[in-house]
């Protein structure tokens, strides 16, 4: 495991005044990487994340997904609408080195703490803001959620089958890229930051990110404005047969790029009628159906061995349970426990979750301390910084 002093942001301190995903993730990543994360809550009840509960699920009256997003950070409880506690507030921004935000295009600016504003105070400070679809246009004033965002993308039409309706991606897929386009975008201001003395302002959206993610299908566009959306038999809606997702006897498996003759071989099928590559394209449909046919008559398992003897890509669908058993999970070493006491403090309350997906020096990088309570350490912080 990583000692602290190795990890890359080491000695960087940030202030987190962001809420639920995309920016307390960005956060949290930063944290991983070594940097001191101190969360500005309001007192009492704190980050709206605290009670928007993922699968309802709850540990030491937050839920469970506050803990995965906040794990190692500190929090400073503090009224931004008050000019005592944000005159304390400014007091860690003048000492900080990154400053994240993801309120809703000028909220931040009436609070005083802007970028213009913030600069003027500490110009090194890097400053990273994250919103749904940016700070200007006709989207800006909407809310910045997830779905929301991913469905004003278009990105639910490339998803399911033809004649499906919309279907969006099922993870907060919005939030979680935009996180760490912001992530990314802080580490390379603090590079910049050592070349020349300057912080700088970084902008990434929830809208940017999904935009961002269909790079391939919005350039193809802007070359050629024929190519839309047109969802076939596949997984895919630009990729020919046989792309995309098969029921077999027991589950399903995946098979990705793979000339169809030579896979009509393997399974014993006679699909030399499609030796032509366009016809994997305007054949789908039917080569599609004869695969679906054949695969559904054994197991997944059988089907693997026969495939990836002969280096096909494909593999199987697993379900949440069978990955999570599964010894190429394992093998990964994606877990941590997070720990910290109840807000009794009459027990340790631990809980398992996901490390951060980055190795360091060959170490994966792993912190056992979980998500603070309100304003836990907002008096040994004022001690600290003389506030």
């Amino acid at each position: 495991m990583t000692k602290q002093s190795d990890l890359p942001l080491d000695g960087i301190l940030v202030l987190d005044f962001s809420q639920f995903l995309a920016g307390p993730v960005a956060a949290m990543r930063l944290a991983d990487l070594g940097a001191r994360v101190i969360k500005i809550e309001r007192p009492g009840v704190g980050d709206i994340g605290r009670t928007l509960a993922f699968a309802g699920l709850a540990s030491d009256g937050d839920t469970l997904s506050f803990h995965m997003m906040n794990r190692n950070k500190e929090s400073y409880a503090a009224d931004l609408k008050n000019s005592e506690s944000l005159q304390e507030v400014w007091k860690l921004i003048e000492k900080a080195d990154v400053l994240i935000q993801n309120f809703r295009p000028g909220v931040i600016e009436r609070l005083g703490l802007g970028y213009e504003e913030v600069k003027k105070r500490n110009p090194r400070i890097v400053y990273g803001s994250a919103t749904g679809y940016g700070s200007t246009g006709p989207f800006k004033d909407r809310p910045g959620q997830d779905l929301l965002a991913q469905s004003i993308s278009g990105l639910p039409w490339l998803n399911g089958k033809a004649g499906d309706p919309p279907v969006p991606v099922g993870l907060a897929v919005a939030d979680i890229f935009t996180s760490t386009h912001l992530a990314h975008g802080v580490t390379a201001l603090l590079l910049r930051r050592e070349r020349t003395g300057l912080g700088g302002l970084v902008e990434s959206s929830l809208l940017e990110a999904m935009l961002d993610l269909q790079f391939e299908l919005i350039t193809a566009n802007l070359f050629d404005p024929s190519v839309i959306v047109k969802r076939g038999s596949g997984a895919h809606a630009f990729l020919p047969a046989p792309y995309g997702i098969y029921k077999t006897s027991d589950g399903y498996m995946a098979i990705a790029m793979t000339p169809i003759p030579h896979l009509g071989t393997l399974l014993c099928l006679d699909l030399d009628a499609y030796e032509d590559p366009k016809s994997w394209w305007s054949d789908q449909e039917a080569i599609t159906n004869i695969l679906s046919m054949r695969l559904s008559s054994q197991s997944t398992e059988s089907w693997l061995e026969i495939l990836d003897a002969a280096d096909i890509w494909c593999a199987p669908v697993l379900t949440l349970p069978e990955l999570i058993s599964h010894d190429g999970f394992k093998e990964l070493d994606m877990t941590q426990t997070v720990t910290r006491t109840s807000m009794d403090g009459s027990e340790t309350i631990d809980i398992k979750t996901t490390r951060s997906p980055i190795r360091i020096d060959g170490h994966p990088i792993k912190s056992s301390k979980g998500a603070p309570h309100v304003g836990e350490d907002t008096e040994k912080i004022r001690l600290e910084f003389g506030i």
